[in-house]
C-alpha cells in the first residue's frame, strides 16, 4: 500500500501545489463575479446565452461525443472478452472506461450535493439568488442549488484518462492525451461560463477532482498497469 501512495502522489503532487493557491485566491479575492463581468457578461446579458456554437454545438453536441467515445470504448472492451487477438487492449480499454465513467460521474454527483448556484441564478447576474461564497454557510430556507463543480467541463477533461492509457506505451502519446483532455475541458469550461451556467472556480475543481480521480483508479484500481510488459513512461 505505500509503494501505490508513493505512486499516487507521483501523479498528483504537481497537481495539488498547483490547485491549492488559484483555488484558495479564487475565493479569498471573491474573483469569480469579477472574471464573469470582465469578460462573460456584458450589457446585462452573457455573451453566450444566443450562441449556437456555444450553447449547440460545444455544450449539447460535446456532451454526445463524449458519450459516443466512452460508449465505443465500452463495446471494444466487450468484444476484447471475447477475442485473444484483442486481449492486450482490455486492461487499458477498461480502465479508461471505469476511470472516465467515474470521474464525470463523481462530479456530477458532488453537483448535486453542495448547493451552490449558477452565476446566471444570482441577484447581480439578472437571477433572484445571493451569491454566497463557495465555502460559506447556505441559509436554510434558500433553494438548492446544483452548479458546483462543474459537470460539462468535467466530461471533457475525462479525457485526460489517455495519459494513464498510453503512458507505458509512448512518452508523446501520453503528453498528448494529457494535453487533448485540459484543452477539450477548458474549451468546455469556458462556454459554460460564457453561457452563465458555471464560475471559473467551478471548472479548476473539476479538473482537479477528474485528475485525482482518474489516478486513483489507475493506481490502486490497476495497480498502475495496463500493458503488463511494457516500459514504463513518465
Amino acid at each position: 500500500m505505500a509503494s501505490r501512495l508513493r505512486l499516487y502522489w507521483q501523479f498528483t503532487w504537481i497537481a495539488v501545489v498547483l490547485f491549492v493557491p488559484v483555488a484558495w485566491g479564487l475565493e479569498f479575492f471573491q474573483a469569480d463575479p469579477l472574471i464573469a463581468h470582465a469578460y462573460f457578461f456584458h450589457d446585462s446579458r452573457w455573451v453566450g446565452a444566443d450562441s449556437w456554437w456555444i450553447t449547440g454545438f460545444i455544450h449539447t453536441g460535446g456532451r454526445w461525443a463524449i458519450r459516443l467515445i466512452v460508449v465505443a470504448v465500452l463495446v471494444f472492451w466487450i468484444v476484447s472478452l471475447r477475442s485473444p487477438a484483442l486481449r492486450i487492449y482490455r486492461r487499458p480499454s477498461g480502465y479508461f472506461v471505469l476511470a472516465a465513467v467515474l470521474s464525470i460521474g463523481i462530479v456530477g454527483l458532488l453537483k448535486t450535493m453542495t448547493n451552490v448556484h449558477c452565476p446566471w441564478d444570482l441577484v447581480e447576474f439578472g437571477g433572484s439568488f445571493p451569491h454566497i461564497p463557495l465555502f460559506a454557510p447556505r441559509p436554510s430556507l434558500l433553494k438548492a442549488g446544483q452548479c458546483f463543480p462543474a459537470a460539462h467541463a468535467s466530461s471533457g477533461y475525462a479525457l485526460m484518462v489517455l495519459y494513464f492509457v498510453f503512458r507505458e506505451r509512448s512518452k508523446l502519446l501520453a503528453r498528448l492525451g494529457l494535453v487533448l483532455g485540459v484543452g477539450v475541458g477548458v474549451v468546455f469550461g469556458l462556454a459554460q461560463q460564457a453561457r452563465g451556467a458555471h464560475f471559473l472556480s467551478h471548472d479548476l475543481w473539476s479538473a482537479f477532482l477528474v485528475w485525482m480521480i482518474l489516478a486513483g483508479v489507475y493506481v490502486f484500481a490497476f495497480r498502475g498497469e495496463l500493458w503488463p510488459g511494457a516500459a514504463k513512461g513518465t
